[in-house]
């Protein structure tokens, strides 16, 4: 039996940065590992997700220079749940500005979910300045994505979670539940936007992993967690992720020549396997690995075992 790699050990920064973007954004950067490694950047999921301590454990601190950030309006970046000047493009600009502060040339990009749609994007925009993709739990931002988890799809697979996730919204307004939480999420109500957000942010958590972890339940319900997740996600989702129809797919020819790894739990909830399969089928020079006792969350073994080889791999190659 093949040995099972787990997260290597728990590391701190020797570095953190605040650097500022476009009013009124300050983003929060982190290095960790070697300085004089492979630098590799961790593209966290959401939008609005943050980072995490465990996130710098992907990979080998002998051999990368781990690079961490918080996305606008999550985490330590500021200000919090922030939703203006809050798009995709500004996010690549952020990345860019981080590449170029940090002295960067070239990178690897590790990005899971909504982390492997702007780690792809990003990709087709600065193919020159990228070693390679990890990806995780693909998520392609077409509309009927994005329908399947809010409005009918994985309703059918968690009938009493999703009755908790509509709780909020008054029956007139169910047939579009994304319009109806970003009316929710940004109205005056402090009450209401934290119920929502709350409700909201624990639908996914419920519904990321195969087999039940209320640690990450409660983490997700957590009112600072919630409100930025479920705004900024809320808020990307009713503008289509900022993205013109079927950009993450069209795009894909800039990446050859990039080497990629996806991996997708087969049982993944969130972000159904089609995704990771259209992806592969469009970019057929990345290698697709399908971990079939895992759902969406990347914290699942088979999926931490998948990515840490993959990131293992990538060091022995471009060492």
């Amino acid at each position: 039996m093949a040995f099972m790699r787990s997260f290597y050990p728990s590391i701190e920064p020797y570095v953190r940065h605040t650097l500022e973007a476009e009013a009124p954004h300050h983003i929060y950067v982190e290095e960790c590992g070697n300085p004089s490694g492979i630098p590799v950047l961790f593209v966290h999921g959401g939008p609005g997700g943050g980072c995490a301590p465990y996130h710098r454990q992907y990979f080998d601190p002998q051999r990368y220079r781990i690079i961490l950030f918080d996305q606008r309006g999550c985490g330590r970046s500021t200000p919090h749940a922030e939703l203006h000047a809050n798009t995709t493009h500004a996010l690549l600009d952020d990345m860019e500005m981080i590449r170029a502060h940090l002295g960067v040339d070239r990178w690897l990009l590790f990005g899971g979910s909504w982390g492997s749609t702007l780690s792809l994007v990003y990709a087709e925009k600065f193919p020159e300045s990228v070693l390679g993709l990890v990806l995780r739990g693909i998520f392609l931002c077409r509309a009927h994505d994005i329908s399947w988890f809010y409005q009918d799809g994985a309703s059918r697979l968690f009938p009493e979670y999703w009755q908790e996730f509509i709780e909020p919204v008054p029956d007139a307004q169910r047939g579009d539940l994304v319009q109806a939480y970003h009316r929710l999420l940004t109205g005056a109500d402090e009450v209401a936007r934290l119920t929502a957000a709350r409700a909201w942010s624990m639908w996914e958590a419920r519904a990321s992993t195969l087999r039940p972890r209320p640690g990450l339940v409660r983490h997700f319900s957590d009112a600072h967690v919630a409100l930025s997740m479920a705004r900024i996600e809320c808020h990307y989702f009713v503008n289509n992720c900022f993205l013109e129809p079927g950009a993450v797919l069209s795009g894909i020819d800039r990446l050859k020549g990039i080497p990629g790894v996806i991996v997708h739990g087969r049982y993944d909830a969130v972000c159904p396997i089609d995704q990771a399969w259209a992806l592969h089928q469009a970019w057929p020079s990345a290698r697709l690995e399908v971990i079939a006792d895992a759902g969406h969350s990347a914290g699942e073994p088979g999926t931490v075992d998948a990515l840490i080889r993959a990131t293992d791999g990538f060091a022995d190659q471009l060492s």
